[in-house]
């Protein structure tokens, strides 16, 4: 997995780890059971100091998105949330909420928003199959 990292932004790096990550899982580009890179390595890669990487995997485990197992190193978990559904359904609203107050100042009307909604679900359901169907061919 590639991660690119925009020091420039103002959203942390760590952060920036974390939504990848979970970017990943989602679209299926990471598969329940795979590793990730070592926090030595990746911190190397990146060039970035270790204590960042090992804070984007302490929050992706502490949200159940991946676990460590001692010795072997960090894996994506099953997609089980340990959240419940009120939990997860708060986390949605909160982002949700960013997006909407964005376009707002984006100047996004309530219709075009939505229709951008409903297209990223496609889009993230065609990268599925396409990660799917590349992982049938390669097995």
């Amino acid at each position: 997995m590639l991660f690119q990292l925009n020091f420039k932004s103002a959203k942390p790096v760590y952060l920036q780890l974390v939504d990848q990550v979970k970017a990943a899982t989602a679209s299926g580009v990471l598969r329940t059971g795979e590793s990730l890179p070592g926090i030595r390595p990746l911190s190397e890669e990146l060039r970035v100091n270790r204590n960042t990487v090992a804070k984007a995997y302490t929050q992706l485990e502490s949200e159940g998105i991946i676990e460590t197992q001692a010795g072997r190193g960090c894996f994506v978990k099953t997609a089980q949330s340990p959240l419940k559904k009120d939990a997860r359904r708060r986390l949605v609203v909160d982002r949700i909420d960013e997006a909407i107050v964005e376009a707002h100042h984006l100047q996004v009307s309530r219709a075009e928003f939505l229709d951008l909604v409903t297209e990223r679900f496609d889009a993230l359901a065609v990268r599925q199959k396409a990660n799917d169907a590349q992982r049938q061919g390669a097995s």
